[in-house]
């Protein structure tokens, strides 16, 4: 009969790094590949998507590693955390992946070979993608972890994943300081995205490693100011950024250019209007998620509850 621990066995390893893992280095073998053997004609989102590819590529391998070894069962309750949460972020990584590149690139490629190898390849990242939402999904069966909390299971958690997850793309997408410099307005906006993002992570941090007990002030209580907080921070950046990038009035620019050919937009950088419209849409994006995870505290501030491990 089977039983619930903290430490999964040694077949229960070896079946997920078969079954889960290890379809899922193919998928990002294969889609890696695809995209890296079109050399040049792979674009900027190419080599973006590539890079993200290459990053869980050699996470997800050192993960099976690490647990092949048995490593990780040293320290489980922070291992599997750790494994679980990174799993989830390699979800989104690979589903932001497939979208991004779909819609910038795929889309402008003529019908051929480079078409084929684009659509496939972003078939087998979306496949990954499916693969690490299963992983974070079914984790805590396959490995019988019955004894230890899984934090990203938790709708707070989910909430924090996203915050952080969609900031990290705002910063991709502002990696030329040109969208942004010498306007006073925008380097706000700038620095509201670091200033929640930088909130967000440590409120994280300090959940899932436990921590938040050790505060002065009690946690729901904390985090309901750092969430309204946020908001307001967010609110004035999704009022500034779209006002000073798009409106003519102001030095923006409203309409997307229409100059350059398909070939330049294939080998070149993105375009710095669809950064900036980028940008304004995972504004608003994130302020909606600032805005569950306010309404998430705020309920549970209002019935009394406070934050115990085993909440969702």
């Amino acid at each position: 009969m089977s039983t619930w621990s903290i430490s999964p066995s040694r077949d229960a390893v070896f079946s997920v790094c078969v079954f889960v893992r290890l379809p899922q280095l193919f998928s990002t073998c294969v889609a890696f590949s695809l995209v890296a053997d079109m050399g040049f004609q792979r674009g900027a989102i190419g080599n973006w998507s590539m890079s993200f590819w290459s990053i869980c590529f050699t996470m997800t391998l050192i993960i099976s590693i690490v647990e092949l070894c048995r490593l990780g069962s040293e320290f489980p309750f922070f291992w599997y955390n750790i494994s679980i949460t990174y799993a989830c972020y390699a979800a989104l990584l690979y589903l932001s992946a497939s979208i991004i590149y779909s819609i910038t690139y795929v889309q402008l490629v003529p019908y051929g070979p480079y078409r084929d190898r684009a659509i496939t390849a972003t078939a087998f990242s979306c496949i990954a993608s499916v693969q690490y939402v299963t992983e974070v999904a079914r984790m805590r069966v396959w490995y019988k972890l019955k004894e230890i909390f899984f934090y990203v299971h938790t709708t707070r958690a989910l909430l924090k994943v996203l915050e952080t997850f969609v900031a990290g793309l705002i910063f991709a997408f502002l990696s030329s300081t040109s969208l942004y410099l010498h306007q006073l307005a925008l380097e706000w906006c700038v620095a509201v995205y670091s200033i929640c993002f930088i909130l967000a992570a440590v409120v994280f941090l300090l959940d899932l490693a436990e921590r938040e007990y050790r505060l002065l002030v009690p946690f729901p209580i904390f985090h309901l100011v750092l969430s309204l907080l946020s908001v307001l921070l967010y609110v004035s950046a999704l009022v500034l950024w779209p006002l000073y990038q798009f409106s003519e009035e102001l030095g923006g620019q409203p309409q997307r250019p229409s100059n350059g050919d398909f070939g330049d937009k294939l080998t070149h950088d993105m375009c710095a209007w669809d950064q900036r419209l980028a940008v304004a849409v995972l504004t608003a994006i994130n302020l909606l998620v600032y805005v569950a995870d306010l309404g998430y505290w705020a309920r549970k501030i209002s019935v009394g509850t406070e934050n115990q491990p085993g909440d969702s």
